[in-house]
């Protein structure tokens, strides 16, 4: 029989190699080869006798329990959650640094432990006394709100015998390490340990465990990709630390639906939540203004007005200047192309920026159609009226494509005072120009156009 040779895996893509390389061959991920120990040869897995409650049976005779779930107190996390939290359930929550991740926990505690629940906060990055201060201040303070500032898995378990808790969690799941692995904390097979160790207390006591994740510069979830694969429910924090609006979205559930996505406005006395953001994104000028377009964006199955702002600037320059903030840089330049070949307004020797308001982020081609019209109201220097609102695609050959959700888009719309949508009804860019231009006349123009 020959002699077994140890074998080597990847731990995010499960790539085996025969000896060790700092780089994956397949995920190109480095430093996630480690020793599996498997043999690479010799005999396969002997097959055991399944029995009892065990055997394999047909999917209509299983009984599936309903779900019983509990509000954590707070509406926009729970939203998030598809109804609030399933006892035994692990979420992770990840977010870059300071953006309010463990605010947001703590304000879940508080509320948890005013329903009468028994929380265990366990802290690795901050002291007890650091915490309490923090609580202090957004009213978190509860006797039944348990602190640990705990570094070491075993602890922590043995925390959890003490306290009992019906609610645990972990900040964060990169900073606890456990004696039985070895590395540092945060390490590939450290976080691996301290997640499914986590996990496995939760399944057994029916324990929910929410667990904090830090993120990389690129802003995915730091360690292995098997944390992700580990839990039941993955949530990003995400804002902008110029802005106090902050947003928590579900990347995985499965308990509930991904396209849901949370409001939260962070004060100084804590994170509050925004039931109805409808005018965080929109301007407050009473006077119609050149370059200024309103479009109705999906935001999970939340419809949101967002007012897109655009300048532009004749320039002398041989590469005049694309500036955007909140849009993508790539879909402005299409259809800047789309409206000088297409619509015949003519950009190619002007300095354009394009914003939107709030800090609110247009990533859903439903917003071409209001860049397109803000572009061209800034090059004509012709203001729509407030009353106008644009949904729609454009395509490269300046056909207007409906966007999804429009039932949703047009009610919301029309809720908040916007008696023209302008979308899928206009079937070319040069009319829905026309009509937008048209809104635009004064009551003397259209007088002096009726004379003639």
């Amino acid at each position: 029989m020959p002699k077994p040779q140890p074998a080597f895996r990847c731990s995010e893509c499960g790539w085996t190699t025969l000896r060790w390389v700092g780089r994956c061959g397949e995920c190109q991920a480095w430093g996630t080869v480690e020793e599996a120990g498997a043999p690479t040869s010799g005999r396969g897995t002997a097959a055991v006798a399944v029995s009892g409650a065990r055997v394999a049976r047909p999917i209509t005779e299983a009984v599936g329990a309903p779900v019983q779930r509990w509000n954590t107190g707070i509406g926009e996390f729970d939203r998030v959650l598809g109804g609030g939290i399933v006892p035994g359930a692990a979420v992770l929550l990840s977010g870059e640094p300071g953006v309010g991740k463990s605010t947001l926990l703590l304000e879940v505690a508080s509320k948890a432990a005013a329903a009468g629940k028994r929380v265990l906060y366990v802290s690795a990055e901050e002291s007890v006394d650091q915490v309490r201060l923090r609580a202090e201040r957004t009213g978190a303070l509860h006797d039944q709100l348990f602190l640990a500032s705990e570094v070491d898995l075993s602890v922590i378990l043995g925390q959890l015998d003490q306290v009992r808790p019906d609610l645990l969690i972990a900040d964060s799941v990169q900073t606890i390490a456990s004696a039985a692995v070895d590395g540092i904390a945060g390490g590939v097979a450290q976080v691996r340990e301290v997640a499914s160790t986590l996990i496995r207390v939760a399944k057994d006591r029916a324990l929910p465990v929410l667990i904090v994740g830090h993120v990389t510069k690129d802003g995915t979830i730091a360690g292995p990709r098997l944390l992700e694969h580990l839990v039941d429910v993955v949530c990003q924090f995400e804002g902008d630390r110029q802005t106090a609006l902050r947003f928590v979205r579900a990347l995985k559930n499965r308990f509930g639906p991904t396209d849901e996505v949370g409001c939260f406005d962070m004060a100084g006395d804590g994170i509050h939540e925004v039931p109805d953001p409808s005018g965080l994104f929109m301007s407050r000028s009473n006077a119609p203004v050149s370059g200024t377009c309103v479009t109705i964006a999906m935001e999970g199955r939340r419809a949101l007005p967002v007012e897109v702002q655009a300048l532009v600037v004749p320039s002398s320059a041989p590469q005049p200047r694309r500036v955007v903030n909140g849009v993508d840089s790539s879909r402005v330049a299409m259809l800047l192309a789309v409206l000088e070949r297409r619509a015949g307004i003519k950009l190619s020797d002007s300095d354009v920026y394009v914003a939107t308001v709030g800090g609110m982020r247009l990533v859903e081609p439903g917003a071409d159609l209001a860049i397109a019209l803000a572009l061209a109201s800034a090059a004509r220097d012709r203001p729509y009226p407030h009353t106008l609102a644009a949904v729609g695609e454009i395509s490269l050959a300046g056909e207007i494509r409906p966007a999804s959700g429009a039932k949703q888009r047009s009610s919301e719309a029309r809720r908040l005072g916007f008696t023209t949508v302008l979308g899928a009804d206009a079937e070319h860019l040069r009319e829905a120009l026309r009509v937008a231009f048209s809104l635009s006349r004064t009551e003397r123009e259209r007088e002096l156009e009726a004379a003639f």
